[in-house]
């Protein structure tokens, strides 16, 4: 059985670990707040996007374009992972590499080559270790990610599909339901999905019509791209968000764990020290009747 000594040695360890904690959570409770704010003024403009890309399709009928086309065949994919700079946030990662495994497992199975863009020191590193070099790599960035980011990221995506180097393109994050629930999910960045363009079709409302400067294909080859972009930005705020929001629960776990471990710390330490002081009015009492006896 551990002395008083060691029992209280452990009990100062975990305050000083739950002090830490609890610290890490309201600091990430802090964080939710701007980083959901983010998110959801980000989200209209993504909505608004894919709207504003159905009804320029209307007016091209037949529309063209390297990005819409979906390859024959399948030789290369590219997989943009996007998980965090730091740790202490749960599952919030492994749910991300899980899934990229999958990804590569499923392609592999096929024949297809999988390249992944890491956007994450978490993302990175695993990759290292598993042997798989990526071709992009993206740090420091996870905390307050910018449309600038986003642009970089398509760079290396749009125009290897446009030249048929690459033949689909995906991107894994985390959905942000809400501060206790986040989702891990892949949305397909190409070839960008008919049901984007067929958007406005479905839709029976009054739509406005448009004036295009110099011709409504010119603007669609422009807002392709600028799609994909938008679409790799809102998954990088999503996954922003619910790092906040995992690192939050997950902390908050943590310290509640701490607590009580605490509490069953000091129950031992109580136990330990009345059996001490037992041991000793009975060694006091055996030596006075001892001396008695003498």
């Amino acid at each position: 059985m551990p002395n008083l000594r060691d029992i209280k040695q452990r009990i100062t360890s975990v305050s000083n670990t739950r002090q830490i904690t609890r610290t890490m959570e309201m600091v990430a409770t802090a964080k939710i707040k701007k980083a959901q704010e983010r998110i959801e003024s980000a989200r209209p403009y993504a909505l608004a996007m894919v709207e504003v890309l159905g009804n320029v399709a209307r007016f091209v009928q037949g529309a063209s374009h390297p990005l819409l086309e979906e390859h024959d065949e399948r030789k290369r994919v590219v997989v943009v992972t996007v998980t965090s700079d730091r740790g202490m946030c749960g599952a919030f990662n492994s749910n991300i590499l899980r899934l990229t495994e999958e990804i590569i497992s499923r392609e592999g199975a096929e024949g297809v080559e999988v390249d992944v863009i890491a956007v994450g020191k978490k993302a990175l590193s695993y990759l290292r270790y598993r042997g798989i070099e990526p071709i992009g790599a993206y740090r420091d960035i996870s905390d307050k990610p910018t449309f600038a980011d986003a642009r970089k990221i398509a760079a290396q995506i749009i125009p290897g599909y446009s030249e048929g180097k690459i033949d689909a393109a995906y991107v894994v994050f985390n959905r942000f339901k809400n501060v206790a629930d986040q989702k891990a999910e892949v949305y397909q960045l190409l070839p960008i999905e008919s049901r984007v363009m067929e958007a406005a079709e479905e839709d029976l409302r009054i739509t406005p019509e448009y004036v295009f400067e110099p011709t409504a294909e010119a603007v669609l080859e422009r807002l392709l791209p600028t799609y994909v972009e938008t679409l790799i930005f809102r998954g990088l705020m999503e996954s922003a968000a619910s790092e906040q929001g995992a690192r939050r629960t997950a902390m908050k776990a943590a310290t509640d764990n701490a607590g009580e471990m605490i509490t069953t710390l000091t129950r031992s330490y109580n136990r330990a020290r009345q059996a001490a002081i037992t041991n000793e009015i009975a060694e006091i009492v055996g030596g006075a009747a001892a001396l008695e006896e003498a």
